[in-house]
């Protein structure tokens, strides 16, 4: 998926018509990535490795027929270095299948990326929405493009009127449109059912400023 100035217009537009009956304040930020994910192809590397001993365990003929067709026994210390040596390559060979990126993503567990988006989802909100409103109105939507996840994450006054259920309305908006690999219009969506939220709660006063950009950001 990718992001076109339409979707950033689009967005845009959504988040300034939400926030004209409400008082909160939406923040909407998409990344390519929530994390490279390294620690996971290191984890299937090592994996990799470990399963050379419990292969040669299992068949030891595979080292045996490289001693003259098995007619000779290996020494320990030739079976020791055949291993540490089919070790040395399996790392290699895994490591750098791992290194493009579509398959390190692939094998990532989708619980592991799913607590890394939202990791960095709390880590954006505390920098961008978090207490930057006068009356602890910011909302955070954000969209990890590779994961294909988003977090909806409300500051203290929101988050004491509304369940976390309740953002599961928007995130179901979003989901048909990212199928269909439309991110602008999805986010524009949610945006809508949070605004709806937010007006419910938080209906716009006369002195209502707006506190944060509407823009979307793209990083």
């Amino acid at each position: 998926m990718r992001l076109t100035a339409e979707d950033h217009t689009l967005v845009t537009a959504a988040v300034a018509a939400a926030e004209r009956g409400t008082n909160g304040e939406i923040v909407t930020i998409v990344s390519r990535s929530s994390d490279a994910y390294h620690d996971a192809a290191l984890h299937w590397t090592i994996l990799a490795m470990l399963l050379v001993p419990a292969l040669l365990a299992f068949s030891p003929a595979l080292v045996h027929v490289a001693f003259d067709d098995g007619k000779i026994a290996p020494s320990t210390a030739a079976l020791l270095t055949s291993m540490l040596v089919m070790q040395g390559v399996a790392f290699i060979l895994v490591r750098a299948a791992l290194s493009y990126r579509p398959w390190r993503l692939a094998l990532t567990p989708r619980a592991t990326k799913a607590r890394r988006v939202r990791a960095r989802a709390l880590a954006l909100f505390a920098a961008a929405a978090e207490h930057r409103t006068a009356g602890r109105t910011g909302v955070l939507l954000y969209l990890s493009m590779e994961e294909r996840r988003a977090e909806i994450i409300a500051d203290a006054a929101i988050h004491g009127r509304v369940s976390a259920d309740v953002w599961g309305e928007a995130m179901a908006a979003m989901i048909p449109e990212l199928r269909a690999r439309r991110p602008g219009a999805g986010m524009a969506a949610a945006v809508a059912r949070i605004g709806a939220v937010l007006a419910e709660h938080f209906p716009r006063t006369e002195n209502d400023v707006n506190e944060l950009p509407d823009r979307l950001i793209e990083l």
